[in-house]
């Protein structure tokens, strides 16, 4: 679970719900990456967003679940913008 900014926490089903929602309507850009050797989610996110909490954003845009740990060359699904992402989720 992640803390929301408003406070409390949401779950790994809503944060996928909502990232899904936004990539289809077209509300949040993406890019595809393959996960290299030795990286773990919450590394791409900090070299991404500067800032490594935001791991869950790529295992729900990619599919992954809720893990950080995931094997090499596994497709990610980056969001470019975590803003609406946030905002949405409160």
């Amino acid at each position: 679970m992640s803390l929301r900014r408003s406070g409390g926490y949401f779950g790994t089903s809503s944060a996928k719900r909502v990232v899904k929602k936004l990539i289809a309507n077209g509300t949040v850009s993406v890019r595809i990456e393959a996960l290299q050797e030795s990286e773990r989610l919450d590394i791409v996110a900090h070299r991404v967003y500067g800032d490594a909490s935001l791991w869950w954003v790529i295992a729900a845009a990619s599919n992954i679940g809720w893990g950080l740990q995931v094997p090499p060359g596994v497709r990610l699904v980056i969001p470019v913008n975590v803003n609406p992402i946030i905002d949405a989720l409160g």
